[in-house]
């Protein structure tokens, strides 16, 4: 009995892989999936079947805004009973934003949504497309001996490894290997052969029917913290209009200034009904609140312990959560749990 063929659909959303240089002009361009075919004759070898679905128009990844994941989201959800796999183009400045984003507003997954670009265009002769392009089809099509999909979730492919997207963030912005996930294992390693870490891969037992969330409050700021920062700066930011969360970008395991003036900013925007979560400007390690005295005055402010989330994951899964319209104390609970592998709590 011949296998069924796989099927797996490209989203084109823009970015690097995207494009190729006008011959003419020399200018970077867009290109439709038939000149992509013409770059990457390999396709032709792979026996599944790939369609494609392009924005019109494509856009860089800088210009990147919730709607645009809402937009995938909802092509993911129209296609999704026709296709084994989805393959998303995007560009690398904000993949992991993207990623992040919708690994939570897609519920009860059992597909792979891989992301992948390119650091160099597709036409370029020492492109990192072909492989990449390539690659992540073959694992959006990978399956068990009963046909069931191997990866159930939402990641990000690049050069030979694949990451759970909401691990993963942007650590070069020239070298082939662009993204790194720096608190949690490659899901498969890529070299002649597939090194598929089965420990450490979603599994989505319990076959819901796919649930698609399309409502993102976006009234969220980012505060970083650094030596020399004023009362002034840390004012504006907790008390702008519509504010309804802050990721607090703080030192090493979760650190702050003991600073009275610094307390009291935040003290004042949890009492106003700021969600504050508290995450480490480190790549590697997690928030501990407790365990330096610098921490304590968070604690006492009200301030939540975001654990090892990246800044990505915890922007987008805020954004998730406050679209849910579900109470504060909700969301501070579901801020300090696990809800698609996006944090390991300690």
């Amino acid at each position: 009995m011949m296998p069924i063929q796989k099927s797996v659909l490209l989203i084109f959303t823009g970015g690097t892989i995207s494009m190729a240089e006008d011959p003419q002009t020399g200018a970077l361009k867009p290109l439709d999936f038939n000149r992509v075919r013409e770059f990457i004759p390999e396709l032709k070898l792979l026996e599944i079947q790939i369609d494609s679905v392009a924005f019109n128009p494509l856009i860089d990844s800088s210009d990147v805004q919730p709607h645009h994941w809402i937009k995938i989201a909802e092509i993911i959800e129209d296609k999704y009973e026709d296709y084994d796999g989805f393959v998303i183009l995007h560009g690398t400045d904000t993949m992991a934003y993207s990623a992040s984003a919708l690994s939570f507003m897609l519920e009860n997954l059992s597909k792979p949504i891989i992301f992948t670009g390119a650091q160099l265009p597709i036409g370029m002769l020492r492109t990192d497309a072909k492989e990449n392009l390539l690659t992540s089809i073959e694992i959006a099509a990978n399956s068990d001996k009963n046909g069931i999909a191997t990866i159930h979730e939402v990641c990000i492919y690049f050069e030979d490894s694949l990451f759970r997207g909401n691990r993963t963030t942007k650590k070069n912005a020239e070298l082939f290997n662009a993204f790194a996930s720096y608190n949690y294992p490659p899901l498969v390693k890529v070299g002649v052969h597939f090194n598929f870490s089965n420990t450490h891969i979603h599994q989505n037992i319990q076959h819901k029917p796919l649930k698609v969330h399309k409502q993102l409050n976006p009234n969220i700021a980012i505060l970083k913290l650094f030596p020399g920062i004023t009362a002034q700066t840390v004012h504006a930011i907790l008390n702008a209009d519509g504010l309804q969360a802050v990721v607090l970008e703080s030192y090493g395991a979760g650190n702050a200034s003991r600073q009275q003036w610094f307390y009291d900013c935040l003290t004042e925007a949890v009492n106003r009904d700021i969600i504050i979560v508290n995450i480490t400007q480190c790549n590697v390690g997690s928030v501990q609140m407790g365990l330096y005295e610098t921490s304590l005055n968070l604690q006492k402010a009200g301030v939540i312990s975001g654990f090892d989330l990246t800044t990505e994951a915890a922007l987008t899964k805020l954004m998730f959560l406050l679209g849910e319209n579900l109470p504060i104390e909700v969301i501070k609970t579901k801020m300090q749990q696990p809800v698609v592998g996006e944090m390991t709590c300690i």
